[in-house]
């Protein structure tokens, strides 16, 4: 099950969204998904881990069908006030997605890997349900950021002591073990400290820049191939009978 937002948990996360240096690194996250999925109008996309919304609104203005999945009933209480009836949201986790097989174009995860319980079978569900690509967001365990959130758990009860983190070789690994030798990308964003300045946010877009494999945050790509089972069929083939025997 892993860990489930509670209502401080919730709050909190919105306020933080909300604050404009925070508020930025969260746009370019959400740009990265948006520039590497690359849906189109009227395509269906599933967020698991939709939490309180944040990352639909983007997703919206672009005509897509969206739904998302949460297993925090205080994270879909503010997803469903900002969202209304525009979007499908239901309450369940990530191992045990409720939809059919290939039921949306598209499946993503945002900073949600590091709460479930199994990432494998996370992965595994995202992968059945989407039928072209899967993008996986993640906070990166060898970022500096990451070794501060970390090491600020040591010291205080923060959400991060709930979390996993992953780098971009492990999740690799992890979704070869899962999916195959399917396509896989990656990209970071937010190489740089808040507060750098116009400078940064320039250096951010930089597609050399965003191969680093130490920005604080990974977008990997997973590009779905479809499999087929066979299974050998008997020829069944029935000799003609001879009607008499050759002269000879």
């Amino acid at each position: 099950m892993g860990y489930v937002f509670e209502f401080k948990d919730a709050r909190l996360y919105e306020r933080w969204f909300n604050e404009p240096r925070y508020r930025s690194e969260a746009e370019r996250e959400t740009k990265l998904m948006l520039s590497m999925l690359q849906p189109a109008r009227a395509e269906s996309i599933l967020e698991i881990g939709c939490g309180t919304g944040a990352r639909l609104a983007p997703l919206l203005d672009m005509g897509l069908n969206i739904t998302g999945i949460d297993p925090s009933p205080y994270m879909l209480d503010i997803s469903f006030k900002k969202m209304s009836q525009r979007v499908d949201l239901y309450r369940g986790y990530a191992e045990d997605l409720p939809f059919d097989d290939n039921s949306f174009n598209y499946a993503f995860f945002m900073t949600t890997l590091e709460f479930v319980d199994d990432p494998h079978k996370a992965i595994e569900e995202a992968c059945r349900v989407a039928k072209d690509r899967v993008f996986l967001g993640v906070l990166n365990r060898y970022a500096i950021k990451g070794v501060q959130r970390r090491v600020a758990g040591i010291f205080s009860e923060t959400i991060f002591n709930h979390a996993r983190f992953f780098g971009i070789w492990e999740l690799r690994s992890l979704i070869r073990s899962i999916a195959g030798a399917v396509p896989l990308t990656w990209r970071t964003v937010n190489q740089f400290p808040i507060g750098c300045g116009n400078l940064s946010q320039n250096f951010e877009q930089s597609r050399f820049v965003q191969r680093c494999p130490f920005g604080a945050f990974v977008g990997m790509l997973v590009t779905l191939v479809p499999l087929f089972r066979t299974r050998p069929l008997a020829i069944r083939y029935q000799a003609k009978q001879r009607t008499g025997m050759a002269a000879g």
